[in-house]
């Protein structure tokens, strides 16, 4: 049903916590399933230095935010911009269409992220 890469990222999520004296911090909810992720990153010479999230949520969720973190760190924030919800599925190799909210949630809390830092 999950790709290897999004049962990878779900069994072994990358930057999971919280990043004190993060630049940013956002909290984003799917009102439909009810997944909540948090998402902080750290900033530095115009680049996220660090990214760090938690979720709660399904298998995908999870499997995204792990993603996202590893994709965005080290980035410049301008490149960060351009990161869709359907290049964060693809990336993971796919998610079942009962899935795709996942991948909404990583790029809807990335944009509120970006959002807040131009703030």
């Amino acid at each position: 049903m999950y790709s290897e890469k999004v049962l990878d990222h779900f069994h072994h999520p990358r930057n999971v916590g919280e990043i004190e004296n993060a630049s940013a911090v956002v909290e984003v909810t799917n009102p439909v399933c009810g997944d909540v992720m948090k998402l902080w990153v750290l900033v530095r010479d115009g680049r996220a230095a660090e990214a760090k999230f938690k979720t709660a949520g399904c298998v995908p969720a999870v499997a995204c935010g792990s993603w996202l973190t590893e994709a965005i760190s080290g980035k410049p924030l301008a490149e960060l911009k351009g990161i869709t919800a359907e290049q964060i599925a693809a990336a993971l190799g796919g998610l079942p269409p009962a899935s795709s909210h996942a991948s909404v949630l990583a790029a809807d809390a990335l944009k509120q992220l970006l959002e807040k830092l131009e703030e």
